[in-house]
């Protein structure tokens, strides 16, 4: 075969690679983000009570507990990855999801089952957030693993994935909220976007059956993944966790934000979700090009400017939000923060898996992932809603973020520093 048929071939796999990862990888995210842009919906269909800001907190809280469960299906899954290979387990993944995601769609209310409501949505949630843990350790690798030399760009269709869930969740909020009337939503139209996933499903499932293993030597595949990953790799968990904390505390700030908005700021529910929107775009297009521009220039560097002026201006836009309670400002300040967001985790796939070996790198992402995820990022809006609700300060959640800045800041320092991260 000659050397350009081989390149076509190597790059059609590739392709279908990223392909399978990203539709798979974004109906998972979709889900999730889903429930989180839903859940003062979801607040009053299945928890009891007339307060809809107790109501939206116990929605967020079942959000924060299902993300206890990750890293045990990080554990799990993320071995099975090490273990059988990366395909085999994001076939189990999206099983998983698609599962959960059912049961949000069908399950009635507590005005109709009772305490069996908040019981599903709880089932239902840690289904997804066991699918979850496996789901970011094994498609980082299988995406990386086909090409070393380009893998900042590779890996960044990950978080692109992720933009791309957001994206869609968001414009299903801004389009719903716009259409049907809140007795509606709160009656029906919240389920809307868990059928789409649910007919969505199948194309993710078909991909990822017939797609081609990541290249990997069977030597190196170890017997047990877990034991050493906690042996032999505990700088790399606390490396990997450290740099991923801003981002994901980020995430679900700008997740939170509609909701903010509406509650605190007196916005339309509408004009709120499409400022996410607008944001979700950058999170989706821009995060490549990052990856790419890190595989030439560095990721490090990248990363830790972007991380520097997040935890600069996060302060100041939040004051700036909430002074001029206006749309364009919502959506100027979002955008900058999504901006900003994107350029830090296009390179962050890559750099978190340049902290683990290959044999165990699987298990070693999806456990130090879902551990700071659940940590800084499931706990994060009820974290925010609490500052707001206690301190009387709107601008509160822009600390915090300040302070998972510095954290992200000192697991690059140590990633350059002890594993030679450029």
């Amino acid at each position: 075969m000659s050397t350009s048929a081989t390149k076509t071939r190597s790059g059609a796999v590739t392709r279908r690679a990223v392909a399978a990862a990203v539709i798979g990888n974004a109906l998972e995210w979709f889900d999730i983000a889903v429930y989180a842009l839903m859940a003062g919906y979801i607040g009053k269909m299945f928890f009891p009570g007339h307060n809809p800001g107790i109501q939206l907190v116990e929605a967020y809280a079942v959000f924060g507990i299902t993300f206890l469960i990750r890293p045990l299906g990080a554990l799990v899954l993320g071995s099975y990855a090490d273990r059988r290979g990366r395909r085999r387990a994001l076939v189990v993944t999206i099983r998983l999801m698609v599962a959960g995601t059912f049961l949000l769609a069908i399950l009635p209310g507590y005005d109709t089952i009772g305490v069996f409501a908040p019981i599903g949505v709880i089932v239902a949630r840690l289904l997804q957030g066991f699918a979850a843990g496996g789901e970011f350790g094994a498609a980082t690798s299988f995406l990386i693993e086909h090409d070393d030399r380009r893998k900042g760009f590779l890996g960044s269709f990950q978080f692109a994935s992720q933009g791309l869930a957001t994206l869609l969740s968001s414009a299903f909020a801004a389009g719903l909220t716009a259409l049907l009337p809140a007795a509606e939503m709160t009656s029906w139209g919240w389920r809307v976007p868990f059928v789409f996933g649910l007919l969505v499903g199948p194309v993710g499932y078909y991909l990822r059956r017939h797609v081609d293993e990541a290249p990997r030597p069977k030597e190196d595949r170890p017997e047990s993944a877990v034991r050493e990953v906690f042996r032999r790799n505990w700088g790399g968990l606390l490396i990997a966790g450290g740099a991923l904390v801003v981002s994901t505390s980020l995430n679900f700030i700008l997740q939170s934000l509609p909701a903010f908005a509406i509650k605190n700021l007196g916005l339309n529910a509408s004009a709120s979700f499409a400022a996410l929107l607008i944001t979700s775009v950058l999170l989706t297009l821009v995060p490549p090009v990052a990856g790419l521009m890190s595989d030439r220039y560095g990721r490090i560097r990248m990363m830790a400017v972007a991380a520097t002026v997040i935890g600069i201006s996060v302060v100041p836009l939040y004051v700036w939000v909430t002074s001029a309670r206006s749309f364009a400002v919502l959506a100027v300040a979002m955008a900058v923060l999504g901006l900003l967001k994107a350029v830090y985790f296009g390179p962050l796939p890559a750099v978190m898996a340049d902290a683990f070996p290959a044999r165990t790198r699987a298990t070693g992402l999806a456990f130090s992932y879902n551990t700071a995820v659940g940590v800084f990022g499931g706990f994060t809006p009820a974290i925010a809603t609490a500052l707001v609700t206690t301190t009387g300060s709107p601008v509160s959640p822009g600390y915090y973020l300040v302070a998972t800045a510095a954290v992200s800041l000192a697991a690059l320092f140590a990633a350059h520093r002890t594993r030679g991260i450029r």
